[in-house]
């Protein structure tokens, strides 16, 4: 009972300050404007982890290095403690490997889970109120992503599916990142 209450604290810790990080790394790297709650929130939450490690990593091509690197080492952090509350001896340098590349997968899934979302939000939100201060923000990261589907696939009778086959895809990419994850895991 002690190790599953510690696994979910541990899991539910870690995963929130990984989507925050990966929300800023993602926000940055798809130039979304930060001045709204969400971006503020997502800033005020991370800067803690971002700020000092800027100081020893730095930006690749206007991409956030700090963000990214912060946000894989939470989630070797969180997997080392879960794997570690479990008993697992994690000492050895194939064990680090293991939960490095993990946690590297876990990453890419957590992305494609925000990816997700956001076209769900951005959706919902140009059909309730496209003029909401987060609907830019959630433009901003779904449209590159949109932008191609667009192309082959103009709207039919003002109506964009395009949010809808991007969905399917997302999940699609979802199967061999799962059968992946577990590779590694297996290791």
């Amino acid at each position: 009972m002690f190790t599953q209450i510690a696994q979910y604290l541990i899991e539910t810790v870690a995963g929130f300050f990984v989507f925050v990080l990966l929300a800023r790394f993602h926000l940055q790297w798809l130039r979304a404007p930060f001045r709204n709650p969400l971006g503020e929130f997502v800033v005020t939450v991370s800067n803690w982890l971002v700020l000092p490690a800027r100081r020893v990593i730095p930006p690749l091509r206007q991409i956030d290095l700090a963000s990214l690197v912060g946000a894989w080492l939470v989630q070797f952090a969180g997997l080392w403690a879960v794997y570690s509350v479990h008993g697992h001896d994690l000492l050895a340098v194939p064990a680090f490997a293991a939960l490095g590349a993990l946690a590297l997968v876990d990453l890419l899934r957590y992305s494609l889970y925000l990816l997700i979302a956001a076209v769900i939000v951005q959706a919902v939100l140009s059909w309730v109120n496209p003029y909401t201060p987060l609907a830019p923000v959630f433009g901003a990261v779904a449209r590159p992503f949109l932008r191609p589907i667009r192309r082959v696939l103009p709207p039919i009778a003002n109506v964009d599916l395009s949010p809808l086959v991007l969905l399917v895809v997302l999940n699609v990419l979802l199967i061999p990142v799962g059968y992946a994850r577990g590779l590694v895991a297996a290791m």
